[in-house]
């Protein structure tokens, strides 16, 4: 990798998928609406100001590991991640790093167990500006009522990646689902 960062494309159950590294690790991953163009935007906000370079080899672990998460044979990452937030984000988004594949919780649960109970909200805004989605799977994050909420992919993507891990989709979510693509 000879710039700051690198990025590769590839090809998912889900539509294409955007991934860039540093040589810190993963920074950032782009799926569903609004790619590559919210991925590139990214990059350049956060980044150094020399754009990044396409490197399929410098990610190729990342890429290998999720085409094993999306065939089903990997539930965990192992790769280094260049995590780029506030403090609040980072708490929240070690949070969600911890719910178990297959399964959910929502906004509320999460302030809760980062001691910021009432501060739901707040969570939300952090869940949506996660810069990794599927690594710290935000979509694993539900509302109070069983609802799919807001996800940067797309609800779609959401419910996709939900029904991937055999997590169980309540029957609100799956209304709110389908209403939303009306």
């Amino acid at each position: 990798m000879s710039a700051s960062a690198a990025y590769a494309r590839m090809d998912s159950p889900v539509g294409p998928i955007w991934v860039a590294t540093t040589r810190a690790g993963i920074c950032a991953v782009g799926l569903g609406a609004g790619q590559p163009d919210t991925f590139f935007a990214w990059l350049a906000r956060h980044l150094d100001p020399e754009p990044p370079c396409e490197d399929p080899a410098a990610l190729s672990p990342a890429l290998a590991q999720l085409r094993e998460y999306f065939s089903r044979i990997r539930r965990e990452f192992d790769l280094s991640l260049d995590v780029r937030g506030t403090v609040f984000q980072r708490a929240v988004w070690a949070e969600v790093a911890c719910i178990p594949y297959g399964a959910t919780t929502t906004y509320g649960e999460i302030a809760q167990r980062i001691g910021r109970s009432g501060a739901a909200r707040a969570v939300g805004a952090a869940v949506g500006a996660n810069p990794l989605p599927i690594l710290i799977p935000c979509h694993r994050v539900i509302g109070a009522g069983g609802s799919l909420t807001g996800y940067g992919g797309g609800l779609e993507v959401k419910a996709a990646l939900l029904r991937l891990e055999g997590a169980p989709l309540p029957a609100a979510a799956i209304e709110t689902y389908v209403s939303d693509r009306r």
